[in-house]
């Protein structure tokens, strides 16, 4: 999964949350994702690009503290 901007992803079906962790230490959780969304998300090409213009601004979210 390499990325210059994501470290990881990972995806609870069960809760339709979706976490993030950015390179920067930074995690955020989105909720109400769909699993075609998550799925899209693991294969894209460009995590960077994928993430802005399909799940930031679009997901309700919180900050998680590490």
């Amino acid at each position: 999964m390499p990325s210059r901007t994501i470290q990881n992803i990972d995806y609870d079906a069960g809760k339709r949350a979706l976490t993030v962790t950015f390179v920067t230490g930074r995690i955020y959780r989105y909720y109400k994702v769909e699993p075609e969304v998550a799925d899209a998300f693991r294969i894209a090409a460009s995590k960077g690009r994928f993430f802005n213009l399909r799940i930031r601004d679009q997901y309700r979210f919180d900050e998680l503290v590490a």
